[in-house]
């Protein structure tokens, strides 16, 4: 099993290289790129004015640079903008009232430094509020026939120690997430996934969750969240492959997640090889051997 598991990496990663490659995929690049990367405080302001946010700009970044329009009646998303100023090296006084005495007038204001003098409010909006030009998309998502595998993971959760729940999309609070795995301390880790047609799509959206529930509830010693990523995606695609499912698209996901370093999987391959084998023993034993671990 784990000579087959080293096999599949192997082929998962030259997925990747080429999913990188792609027309598809370098498109997508170049639209993420133009987002702004907002700090955890304006990242926390945005969840709590608008929990599906995926995508924010300002009005005008809208319109000139994804050539889109927030729709008319639409409520601003507001957070926090630094505003900066060039000081003296000297005085740490800005230009505008800068005394012409200092001493540090023989260094031009172009070489001064940028200081951050305060914050201001400013508006912005999430996708769902523009219309116009479709941004592009990566497909991640799973195809085949599962077979019941959404069931035997469920009864698989048990002995594994995780908590799961499907949830119907009327009653899903997560946004565009297909699932979310949480930590309460002092409790087992609990998986959300959100009911679709999909169901193969669905059982590797669970063992996704599954893997961090089992790799990363240890809070104290988390890798950076695109090694965690990478290395749920990787079991989700090991455990898929192992019951015929089509992954394919899991080089995509890989690709938007571990940059240059798509080899890092390697690196965490021990981890992902051993909670790879661990949920399929348990959904083995969860289905009384029917569905032996070939």
């Amino acid at each position: 099993m784990h000579n087959a598991i080293d096999d599949w990496i192997t082929v998962l990663l030259a997925e990747t290289t080429t999913a990188r490659a792609s027309e598809a995929f370098q498109r997508w690049l170049d639209v993420q790129s133009r987002f702004h990367d907002y700090s955890a405080r304006n990242a926390l302001l945005i969840s709590l004015q608008c929990p599906d946010a995926t995508h924010v700009a300002g009005y005008r970044t809208w319109q000139t640079e994804f050539d889109r329009q927030v729709s008319e009646g639409e409520s601003a998303i507001w957070i926090w903008a630094p505003i900066t100023a060039k000081v003296c090296p000297t005085c740490g006084e800005p230009k505008a009232s800068h005394d012409d005495d200092c001493e540090s007038d023989s260094v031009p204001d172009t070489e001064w430094p940028t200081q951050l003098r305060a914050f201001k409010p400013v508006p912005v909006f999430d996708v769902s509020q523009t219309t116009g030009e479709p941004l592009p998309s990566l497909t991640t998502e799973t195809h085949g026939d599962s077979s019941g595998l959404v069931s035997a993971l469920c009864a698989a959760a048990e002995p594994l120690r995780l908590d799961v729940t499907l949830v119907s999309p009327s009653e899903w609070t997560h946004g565009a997430a297909r699932g979310v795995c949480s930590f309460t301390r002092g409790q087992r880790p609990n998986i959300e996934v959100r009911q679709r047609p999909n169901e193969a799509d669905m059982a590797t959206t669970l063992v996704h969750e599954f893997a961090h529930g089992l790799l990363h509830a240890d809070r104290t010693s988390l890798p950076e969240r695109s090694l965690r990523e990478v290395e749920a995606e990787a079991v989700a695609y090991l455990v898929g492959r192992q019951f015929g499912l089509d992954v394919c698209n899991s080089a995509f996901y890989l690709a938007a997640w571990a940059g240059e370093d798509a080899d890092s999987v390697l690196e965490r391959l021990n981890r992902v090889r051993s909670v790879t084998v661990s949920i399929l023993g348990a959904v083995d034993d969860a289905v009384g051997g029917n569905q032996r671990v070939r």
